[in-house]
């Protein structure tokens, strides 16, 4: 078979949309020109539509009590072992209250951290249900172990008793240089494209692609903000002030003629554009391949751009919601909201 040609700018498509930091392994966000067949590979999981890994920062712990607190969770109160950088196993609540100590103690010695450092950082790595769980743990310590062994202390435990399995990783935030473990954008891109390529590794399909390289727009909500929301529709709190904005702004677009888009809307239009022309040109370049198989994966990338969503924004979602419930401006009110307006 002939080496696989892509239009320029095609690899854009998947470029993460953050700016690049100098993390380990640095490699990813600027990898080396990946092979043909790599990037064949690649657009050939993306169209399948393969799973898509999870890897959140899902909190913080503040200080000895709170790491405790935390650890006690993951551990399930010292019933599930959890494990460590040397392949180690912490059993039982003892265990976990001397690590959390340990880590505890190291940050109050720190003359150089600041008061409201963290003691740790919490993360989850997960998959759709269905995945193998010996293997996603099996990829989590390699996961681990890839980008923090030798520099941070940690622990893993793997938790099966949800629809989707995952891994709880506690990363002390210290490290044994003295670095600090603080996560932006662009490393938790790193982290994303590191535990999909220890999945592979494993025999497991999974993918790390950006949300825009999949046609999705709208941005995730915050597991804070979701919180929030439930307990309001549960009549147990009052709306989240960022969520009564958004749904202000969207009545202003669904009953006060706001209907111009925004620039960051236009933006996303434009963008999305660009991505949905890109993989078109790359299908026109394949089906004019003499080969069979290019052919066939042309037809696949046509068919994963034409199922691509509409691009949408939450303001217009939320225009929508509110014009198809004959809402008006304001959005439904906790019956604390209600009683101070009477």
């Amino acid at each position: 078979m002939t080496e696989f040609q892509t239009v320029m700018g095609f690899e854009d498509v998947w470029r993460p949309p953050v700016r690049p930091r100098l993390v380990r392994p640095g490699s990813l966000l600027h990898p080396r020109q990946p092979t043909s067949e790599a990037i064949r590979t690649r657009l050939t999981r993306v169209v399948a539509r393969t799973p898509e890994v999870m890897v959140k920062v899902t909190g913080r712990t503040r200080d000895g009590a709170h790491l405790r607190a935390h650890l006690d969770y993951i551990s399930r109160n010292g019933q599930l072992e959890l494990e460590d950088a040397d392949g180690a196993m912490l059993v039982g609540r003892r265990d976990v209250a001397d690590l959390a100590q340990e880590w505890a103690s190291a940050a109050q010695n720190d003359s150089r951290r600041r008061i409201d450092a963290p003691v740790s950082v919490s993360v989850v790595l997960s998959m759709p249900a269905g995945t193998n769980e010996i293997a996603l743990r099996d990829a989590a310590r390699a996961f681990a172990a890839d980008l923090f062994a030798g520099r941070h202390d940690y622990v893993f435990t793997l938790h099966t008793d949800t629809p989707r399995p995952h891994v709880h990783l506690s990363i002390c935030a210290r490290g044994f240089a003295g670095e600090r473990l603080s996560p932006k954008k662009a490393d938790l891109e790193v982290w994303r494209q590191t535990f999909a390529q220890a999945l592979r590794d494993r025999g497991v399909e999974a993918e790390a692609t950006p949300r825009r390289a999949r046609g999705l727009t709208r941005k995730t909500e915050r597991t804070s903000v979701r919180k929030i929301r439930d307990r309001h529709e549960d009549g147990q709190g009052e709306m989240a002030s960022t969520r009564r904005a958004a749904y202000q702004d969207a009545a202003r677009a669904a009953f006060g003629g706001d209907v111009g888009l925004r620039p960051w809307e236009r933006r996303l239009l434009d963008r999305q554009a660009e991505i949905r022309r890109a993989y078109l040109a790359q299908a026109d370049l394949l089906a004019q391949s003499a080969h069979t198989e290019d052919r066939a994966l042309a037809a696949r990338v046509v068919a994963f751009v034409r199922s691509m969503p509409q691009p949408d924004s939450q303001r217009l979602a939320l225009a929508r919601e509110l014009r198809a419930g004959g809402r008006g401006a304001e959005p439904r009110r906790s019956s604390r909201e209600k009683d101070r307006t009477r």
